[in-house]
């Protein structure tokens, strides 16, 4: 009889041999199924109990995070109850069959033989275990009623796992992601038989506030991990070449952007926005020797929570072609540690001068900078709304005058945030932004008066 002691402990190893055994041919696998089976291999163990994982759409997901890995968990702990939840109860209730039907396999009961099914578990959307497990099976927005998550008592019992709670073709509805929201939040989270119940939630990006946008914008207040599994990562490379090529995947995101973007790329936006356009801007390698002048601007923010604004800072390089954002710092910040990171970006770039925008948070910070330290603050008065200031500085980048970087850690983020505004969902880098080239195009033009404490070069 063989060994089946690697099926049983590793997820990957159960699922190239089930899927031979059923199909007749070897499970392609990449290295995203690897990581797709140690972030639930985390789960598993009670080192994360909320995880979301964001992956294209037939990238083998619901197969390994749905289908084999209950099945292998239910070997392992034969009264786990699970509830199983998508968009469609018709889908849900399939995967759960396929689920059900692998448990029932003789491969199966080869490597798990003390897993045996109640005589009455014939229902797609249902079934037990002799052991008093249990899988449930729901549509996203249906009722639960009678059906919990997890076992009360120590070690893994169990897990709530959502795969794609959105329809693709109602993403763009605001009322069917809120509906979707607030199903979450009246049933689902109530559906949980112990606190730490894990909750698992497979699905592609679909809009910015789609299930999991909201929860890793802190919708419940908890802390999720997440896997991101982008089908092209920064050089174009793709994910599976098994699957869709480099030229494939070009070739579907030239066709239509926006989806690709979000299914494809876990980087949903806005189908408006666009104020700033990339081709607009200018890109260098290498810093120039000898800048005119160095310029910091910050947009404040004082609390730390996810809920609220990060703070932003932008540094500048002025020359006398254009100005050259030469670094990005973005954090959600409580007071003294903002007041921290004034200073420590100065300490780190050297600027002749520090803006600050005079109101609100960003003066009490103008105020306690200027009793303890001697860096050259600016104060700036906001004289009209977010769009507005961006667009009076817009001719700037029309006209090549702002200069990017051609790789940067911080890049992709700025410039996501810069091309969706004013339809994304963050504009701290755009205000920090718009505040820098607004004073530096000013003051290049002597416009604005040499303030106490800036640094001139002489």
């Amino acid at each position: 009889m063989p060994d089946w002691d690697k099926q049983r402990t590793s997820l990957m190893a159960f699922t190239e041999t089930v899927f031979l055994m059923n199909t007749g041919a070897p499970f392609v696998v990449n290295w995203h199924h690897r990581a797709i089976c140690n972030a639930l291999l985390r789960v598993f163990l009670g080192r994360t109990s909320r995880l979301i994982i964001n992956i294209p759409p037939r990238y083998s997901k619901t197969e390994l995070a749905v289908v084999n890995f209950i099945a292998w968990a239910i070997g392992h702990y034969p009264d786990s109850e699970f509830i199983h939840a998508s968009y469609s109860k018709r889908l849900a209730a399939n995967n759960a069959y396929k689920c059900r039907a692998l448990v029932k396999s003789p491969i199966y009961q080869q490597i798990f033989p003390d897993v045996q099914l109640k005589d009455d578990s014939k229902a797609k959307d249902e079934w037990r275990t002799t052991a008093g497990g249990v899988v449930y099976a729901t549509g996203a927005e249906g009722t639960i009623t009678g059906y919990g998550a997890g076992k009360v008592r120590g070690g893994f019992g169990g897990a709530l796992i959502i795969d794609d709670p959105h329809k693709a073709a109602e993403a763009e509805s605001d009322v069917m992601r809120q509906n979707v929201i607030d199903w979450y939040q009246s049933t689902i989270e109530s559906r949980l038989n112990r606190q730490d119940t894990p909750i698992i939630v497979i699905m592609q990006r679909l809009h910015q506030e789609d299930l999991a946008g909201w929860l890793l914008d802190g919708g419940t207040g908890e802390q999720w991990e997440l896997l991101k599994i982008p089908a092209l990562d920064d050089q174009d490379r793709p994910l599976w070449p098994f699957k869709h090529s480099r030229d494939d995947l070009l070739r579907m995101r030239d066709a239509n952007p926006y989806v690709f973007a979000g299914q494809y790329l876990q980087e949903p936006a806005p189908r408006e926005g666009g104020m700033i356009k990339s081709a607009w801007l200018r890109r260098y390698t290498s810093l120039p020797p000898n800048p005119i002048r160095i310029v910091q601007s910050w947009d404040t923010a004082y609390k730390a929570d996810q809920l609220n604004d990060p703070s932003a800072c932008t540094t500048w390089h002025e020359y006398a072609d254009g100005w050259y954002l030469t670094d990005v710092f973005v954090r959600r910040m409580e007071y003294p540690a903002l007041k921290r990171q004034v200073i420590l970006q100065a300490e780190k770039h050297k600027p002749h001068a520090i803006l600050i925008e005079d109101k609100a948070s960003g003066q009490s910070l103008l105020q306690d900078l200027r009793s303890n330290t001697r860096l050259p603050l600016i104060p700036c008065k906001p004289e009209a709304d977010k769009i507005t200031r961006l667009s009076a500085v817009s001719s700037l980048f029309e006209a090549g005058q702002v200069f990017l970087p051609e790789r940067a850690d911080w890049l992709k983020a700025y410039e996501s945030e810069l091309f969706l505004f004013p339809r994304g969902k963050h504009d701290d880098q755009v205000d920090s932004t718009s505040q820098a080239l607004s004073w530096m195009e000013r003051r290049a033009r002597g416009r604005v008066p040499l303030v106490a404490g800036e640094r001139v070069f002489r």
